[in-house]
């Protein structure tokens, strides 16, 4: 299931693309295999999120819920670990052999998963599944802006991108409801194995870019502190992680306990379960189709809070839900509400951050968002299995609505990219303050670096 001068102010989400457009980098052949890596992996994954569901609640019945919670957190805790020193540690290792072989460790995982009959190997397969993941995206990830260089090629790349997951919401589940009309949920762990191995030979097939040697002597240790500094020093991006928070706990209630509710409460099947993740991924879609369009009039601030107050509404439509019918559509109002908060990140990343600090920027945000979701998949789960849906519906919409609240606090409302500010701790003579004024004051595009260490006041 999870990736800017006057330039930056102006540049939407999907960022005021046509469909047209984005398709047109399609073009670039090396973009275009990684891509479509991209959206294998990612329909492999969405049938092993069905899969896993189905398997947790033939293990655990209606305890379903605290399996899956406690093996996402499992998911989570590799990700906030593994993926910052992940991206360091890729900075000496050329970036194809390393994505294809975490596509084949991935691959022989899934093919592992049909056969556990305890729920303790579970946990032990998605440790290993998800370690691979964590060091597989951010590598990912850092490769696009240096394969489209070009910053409006780059912005088509992550609408794009953000459309690939959310089809992947949206078709993973159709499909799995398809296979399931054929035969068992365990041959769906079979689409997550070909997706994988298809990943792989579509990034084998293409030359990746190369890093500068400034970049590679950069010290593991130094690369995985870079991104979390910036990300600290931002007010926009503490707005962020933020909004992380909010996402992490709609998406967890979602992600955890639609099979208890399906399946549990309702007692309808494996294929009703499948439809009520695929409404979750239609309405994460449909959001970012209209995203072109609003965001040439809104800016992504009040884009992505908007989108976290549809989370915090959506959670409490949730309350009174009683039937596959009104879970649906409900469902479907909080895939609208994910892909709104997400689609623009990409963007709000790029604009804070230098080339050199992007990839360690993007491992960061990898790495602290899914922080909110090691808090929030047990969270969800274990309430589920032991409080009821109601008052876990009420703890999660609680916490939500506390995120927002500090998103809206910690990111300005004005929030400009260039920003006047001095430098008293350089010389007159320095390069960087060549064009201040005579009081020492200049302006430019701001971001964290080892010149400005703290956001102006």
């Amino acid at each position: 299931m999870l990736l800017e001068s006057d330039f930056y102010h102006n540049l939407s989400a999907s960022d005021a693309v046509t469909g047209e457009a984005m398709l047109e980098i399609l073009r670039h052949r090396t973009y275009r295999h990684l891509f479509l890596a991209q959206v294998v992996a990612l329909l492999g994954t969405g049938l092993a999120t069905v899969a896993l569901s189905l398997l947790a609640f033939d293990l655990a019945g209606d305890q379903a819920g605290q399996v899956l919670g406690t093996a996402m957190a499992i998911k989570m805790v590799a990700y906030v670990l593994i993926a910052p020193l992940a991206s360091a540690l890729a900075e000496n290792i050329p970036r194809r052999a390393l994505l294809v072989s975490l596509d084949v460790v991935r691959a022989a995982t899934a093919l592992a998963l049909p056969f556990v009959t305890e729920v303790w190997e579970v946990y032990v397969l998605i440790a290993v599944l998800q370690s691979a993941s964590a060091a597989f995206t951010p590598t990912f990830q850092s490769t696009i802006p240096e394969t489209l260089p070009d910053e409006d090629d780059y912005t088509k790349a992550l609408s794009l991108s953000r459309l690939a997951y959310d089809l992947e919401n949206l078709i993973s589940p159709a499909l799995a409801t398809l296979i399931l009309l054929a035969t068992s949920w365990q041959a769906l762990f079979s689409g997550t194995v070909i997706g994988f191995i298809a990943s792989a030979l579509l990034v084998v097939s293409v030359a990746l870019p190369t890093r500068t040697k400034s970049e590679k002597r950069r010290g593991v240790y130094d690369r995985a502190k870079a991104g979390f500094k910036v990300f600290m020093a931002t007010p926009r991006l503490r707005g962020v992680m933020a909004l992380n928070l909010v996402v992490s706990l709609a998406g967890a209630m979602v992600i955890v306990n639609t099979v208890v509710l399906v399946q549990g409460q309702f007692g309808l099947t494996d294929q009703h379960t499948a439809m009520a993740l695929a409404a979750f991924g239609g309405g994460s879609m449909l959001a970012a189709l209209a995203l072109p369009a609003l965001l040439k009039r809104w800016q992504d601030r009040r884009v992505m809070l908007t989108g976290g107050g549809i989370l915090v509404f959506g959670l409490v439509l949730a309350l009174p839900v009683g039937s596959l019918e009104w879970l649906l559509p409900v469902w479907a109002w909080l895939g609208v509400g994910f892909s709104t908060v997400q689609t623009p990140i990409g963007r709000v990343l790029t604009r804070s951050s230098h080339t050199h600090d992007r990839p360690a920027l993007f491992a960061a945000q990898f790495s602290l968002s899914h922080a909110g979701w090691l808090f929030a998949y047990p969270l969800a789960g274990w309430l589920g299995s032991t409080a009821g849906m109601t008052i876990t519906l009420l703890v999660l919409l609680g916490l939500a609505l506390g995120g927002l609240i500090l998103a809206l606090k910690v990111w300005p409302s004005v929030d400009p990219l260039e920003c006047s500010h001095n430098h008293d701790d350089l010389p007159g003579d320095h390069p960087h303050v060549a064009s201040a004024s005579n009081s020492g004051v200049h302006r430019h595009h701001y971001v964290i670096d080892s010149l400005h260490p703290k956001w102006p006041d």
